[in-house]
């Protein structure tokens, strides 16, 4: 992990939904800090809360209690123009590509409407066609094309893409390899990799398959039932698992097995 403060640090977060004897929480008292340059994995099985994390932490959904800081800032109550900048900071892939793009609007329309929304008149901001050539991408083609002529993984990178734009220092993809082919899968975490090497950006790469979490982070986090119950360098939490649930979780990576 690098030797700098946190980037972005949670503290108690926790989120209850409904109320009275039908009230759930789905994420209990987490603690968490992402540092510049790191990449962090959530790991955990459907339902484990990591994915309503990911949202408490893009700051789409609000806390019941806890807080969030980023550069050591307290973001946690951001609203309006706020929030608007904290989100040129901290973007998000998330798990289906093809529900992030407008099925009749061309590839390159949509994300000169993003960098419209979130960042106007503003220089600093890639164009669309350079952020599509980051991810391996033809700009002028994928560009004039729709969502449904792109394969999965091609229109994965093209949010990928999107993110970039706004050249954000932490991106948080939520199951962002899920649904696509085995192969086409190393593509992604290669090219998340690689903008990690070669932008220094942090990601926060939330997965239930901890096979993917130990080929790209330098820690995992392991989460059920809301809760944080393993974490560590993910050399270590793969050799040599504390938790009866990371082993479990590890029994499903026949190549990862260890013991």
């Amino acid at each position: 992990m690098p030797a700098e403060e946190p980037m972005l640090r949670a503290r108690g977060l926790t989120k209850t939904f409904g109320r009275g004897r039908l009230e759930v929480c789905a994420v209990d008292a987490v603690d968490l800090a992402i540092a510049p340059g790191e990449v962090v994995a959530l790991v955990g099985q459907s339902g484990s809360g990591k994915s309503t994390l990911g949202r408490l932490l893009l700051r789409l959904l609000d806390p019941t209690a806890g807080r969030i800081e980023f550069d050591g800032r307290e973001v946690t109550g951001l609203r309006g123009a706020g929030r608007r900048r904290y989100w040129r900071a901290v973007q998000a892939v998330f798990q289906d590509p093809f529900a992030a793009f407008h099925q009749y609007r061309r590839v390159g329309a949509t994300l000169a409407a993003a960098r419209r929304l979130l960042a106007p008149a503003d220089r600093d901001v890639a164009d669309p066609g350079a952020a599509l050539a980051a991810v391996g991408l033809d700009p002028d083609r994928t560009a004039a094309k729709r969502p449904h002529e792109l394969s999965g993984g091609q229109l994965q990178r093209a949010m990928i893409a999107r993110a970039l734009m706004l050249r954000p220092r932490l991106l948080i993809a939520d199951e962002a390899t899920s649904m696509l082919d085995a192969s086409v899968r190393v593509t992604v975490l290669n090219l998340l990799a690689d903008l990690r090497r070669d932008r220094d950006l942090s990601v926060l790469f939330v997965t239930h398959d901890l096979g993917q979490a130990y080929y790209l982070a330098d820690r995992i986090l392991v989460m059920h039932r809301g809760r944080i119950v393993e974490s560590g360098p993910a050399e270590r939490v793969v050799a040599d698992p504390e938790h009866d649930y990371t082993r479990s979780l590890l029994a499903d990576v026949p190549k990862l097995h260890h013991g």
